[in-house]
């Protein structure tokens, strides 16, 4: 490693490169040419003797010396970032910017449509979505690689901040011809029909299982699959129940022929948290955006 010092603006550059994944990425943030940026990963390889940034496809993937770095840096630089935000106001009609937001599928089709119609006056922020597993999340925002996750209430850390963005009730599915969806369903027709089952787990109950637990009763789980557009597909062609979140249940509707019906009893809400690392608390492009995602229901 080299013994010269270190200029300051090509830690930027390494945290920029390090949070979009690419060179290219890295480049249009940073408002500089790819050769320019390239000739800065240059110097830091050479300072570290160390290639830092590994290409794997499409991504630069941070090599165990890059990583050991940017856990030593960040918080200085946050230090110095947040230092330099204290005299720069956010103006969104005129200032580029990247947001990198972690959804998963279901949360992508109610989310983003809102955000995008909120966001349509400012035609110069971009946004990514990313899915991100969710033992990874906390490392992300803390890396900057997410500015934000929206998922449901999940264990996090003390340096990780929350709140409930909203609370989405369940429903039933059922497609439209079904002999249940004529009429209020009942725990006894609720419990006599298989179901769908929609998880990222290859085992174990879902949400709305634990309260039927409680009540002392089971359901008869017929399929289990991990996205609810798929579940509904199948609850479209065959006599399965699906119980699923209202929100993207009413999305699913208008385009299927399918029956939303209360459940049979009082199933617990889903709860949908937003998410971001406390280092960025004060930033004031991220400060707006958090703003946008509060007001979207």
């Amino acid at each position: 490693m080299s013994g010269t010092r270190l200029d300051l603006n090509l830690l930027h550059v390494f945290d920029t490169i390090y949070r979009e994944g690419s060179l290219t990425r890295a480049a249009k943030a940073l408002h500089l040419t790819q050769p320019a940026v390239s000739h800065s990963l240059s110097r830091l390889r050479e300072h570290f003797d160390d290639p830092l940034f590994i290409r794997r496809g499409n991504e630069m993937v941070p090599t165990p010396l890059a990583r050991r770095f940017l856990e030593s840096m960040k918080p200085g630089l946050n230090q110095i970032q947040g230092a330099v935000n204290q005299f720069h106001a956010f103006d969104p009609a005129s200032q580029r910017k990247t947001y990198s937001l972690g959804l998963r599928d279901v949360l992508e089709s109610t989310f983003l449509p809102q955000l995008m119609q909120r966001l349509a006056p400012y035609p110069e922020l971009e946004i990514v979505s990313r899915r991100t597993p969710r033992r990874d999340m906390e490392t992300q925002l803390a890396a900057g690689k997410l500015d934000f996750a929206v998922d449901v209430l999940l264990p996090v850390s003390s340096q990780t901040s929350h709140e409930l963005l909203r609370q989405d009730r369940l429903v039933v599915l059922a497609r439209s011809s079904h002999t249940l969806a004529a009429r209020a369903l009942t725990m006894e027709g609720y419990l006599s029909a298989q179901h769908v089952l929609v998880s990222s787990r290859t085992e174990g109950p879902g949400l709305e299982d634990f309260e039927l637990s409680r009540l002392g009763v089971q359901r008869d789980i017929r399929l289990r699959c991990q996205h609810y557009y798929a579940a509904c597909r199948v609850v479209e062609a065959t006599d399965l129940l699906l119980t699923m979140p209202e929100t993207y249940a009413r999305i699913i509707s208008e385009r299927a022929d399918i029956t939303i019906m209360d459940p049979p009893a009082d199933l617990p809400s889903l709860d949908v948290h937003l998410y971001w690392h406390k280092a960025y608390d004060q930033e004031p492009a991220l400060t707006w955006f958090r703003q946008q995602l509060r007001k979207i229901q």
